[in-house]
């Protein structure tokens, strides 16, 4: 699969600057942290931060204002944001691909969605009750897990119904205002507390049929329904699922990096005192851990740069649907990036000692998110294994990932 990275970074013209302003979101976001930690979110300064900067623009299609964005400064964008803020970092990931699903809606959906200049959130989950009117349909249901609600308008939410030009039930997204939901404040969690994670209800709210994403449809290959008024549009041009997922990684390496910072500038200046008051840096023990957790995150940086370069492959090519094993071994490189991440966030924490316990050093809570992090579906360990090696001896992977 050969990619040439160096032309690839060339599609994006701004590269520098995305990056610069990645650092500066991260910064403001690390300034709130301690407090949005306490709120169970992050103030709206950091959102409009995020809209400042125009990250969740990035992704679309040209014609609303996107541009060519490689994956590896997409990757890069995410990373930059967590070496300050993990839940920072999760909302900047989710505002910009969240801003490609409109893309796959008939055109008056698309318009007035991507015209809003309103941040969008998501749930996947289908477990939504959907009832055909005749006209549209109409929602009902309660979903957990509503990243960044506090600081969007629009809202996707998962449910699985036969659809008006369809023969059989669907997996859609049914696209509501947040004004027509009621927010329950449930997100009381060991981390990613800046994310404001909370409970979305919505009581029989009106849909239009051009405010449901076809996600069925799109994991199947479907690009826009009416036109494909932008055939070289990168993302019509990739597996949906495969490129939607392709940030957690990113989110869990920027904060292990900033967490082997840490370690090393506190291995540096810390002095044992229960052991004849050594220098920890001196330590045969410490220096062996600071290189492998740097192995460890130079092997988790490659695995990523192959995610990237396969997606590069597929647009390259217009492969929207992957073989199975493809597929899972995507997974697989998720749940190992995931599992590797906690393993490693959990080492450094132990082995600081003492004082890399208090709230106030910060260290902690680059743990805590990690751990959060690592615990979504759609990269868990277990999972992703038993399907990638389901898939190698010719049995079908996971169902969904």
């Amino acid at each position: 699969m050969a990619v040439n990275s160096l032309a690839v970074l060339q599609r994006t013209i701004n590269r520098e600057k995305l990056l610069q302003k990645a650092k500066e979101l991260g910064e403001l976001a690390e300034k709130h942290a301690a407090q949005a930690d306490l709120d169970a979110r992050l103030p709206d300064v950091v959102y409009e931060k995020i809209k400042e900067a125009g990250f969740q623009k990035l992704l679309r299609p040209k014609a609303y204002g996107g541009q060519n964005l490689d994956y590896y400064t997409f990757g890069d964008i995410i990373r930059t944001v967590a070496n300050y803020n993990v839940s920072a970092a999760w909302l900047t990931y989710f505002a910009i691909i969240h801003e490609t699903w409109p893309a796959f809606l008939p055109k008056k959906g698309r318009d007035e969605l991507f015209n809003s200049g309103a941040l969008m959130a998501d749930v996947f989950a289908p477990i939504g009750k959907v009832i055909d009117d005749g006209e549209g349909y109409r929602l009902t249901g309660q979903w957990n897990f509503c990243s960044g609600v506090f600081g969007c308008d629009w809202i996707a939410l998962g449910a699985v119904h036969k659809m008006q030009d369809g023969t059989e039930p669907e997996f859609s997204l049914f696209i509501v205002h947040k004004k027509d939901t009621e927010i329950i404040e449930n997100w009381d969690t060991i981390g990613l507390r800046g994310t404001g994670s909370n409970a979305v209800k919505v009581d029989n709210v009106y849909v239009p049929p051009h405010y449901v994403f076809p996600l069925t449809r799109v994991l199947n290959g479907a690009t826009s329904p009416d036109e494909n008024y932008e055939e070289d549009y990168q993302i019509f041009n990739v597996p949906y699922l495969a490129f939607f997922l392709a940030g957690f990684q990113h989110v869990l390496i920027g904060a292990i990096e900033r967490l082997i910072r840490n370690f090393k500038e506190k291995t540096e200046n810390r002095i044992r005192i229960f052991n004849n008051n050594t220098n920890e840096k001196e330590a045969g023990s410490a220096q062996r851990t600071l290189a492998e957790l740097n192995i460890q995150l130079t092997a988790l940086k490659a695995l990523a740069k192959d995610y990237a370069d396969r997606l590069h492959y597929y647009q390259d090519n217009s492969i929207r649907v992957l073989e199975e094993e493809e597929r899972e071994l995507l997974f697989a490189i998720r749940g190992y990036t995931a599992k590797t991440a906690s393993e490693m966030a959990t080492r450094i924490l132990i082995t600081l000692g003492g004082n890399s316990v208090y709230k106030s050093d910060g260290s902690e809570r680059f743990v805590r998110d990690i751990l959060a992090v690592a615990a979504h579906p759609t990269h868990q360990y277990e999972d992703a294994m038993a399907g990638y090696g389901r898939t190698i001896v010719g049995f079908k992977g996971h169902p969904t990932w």
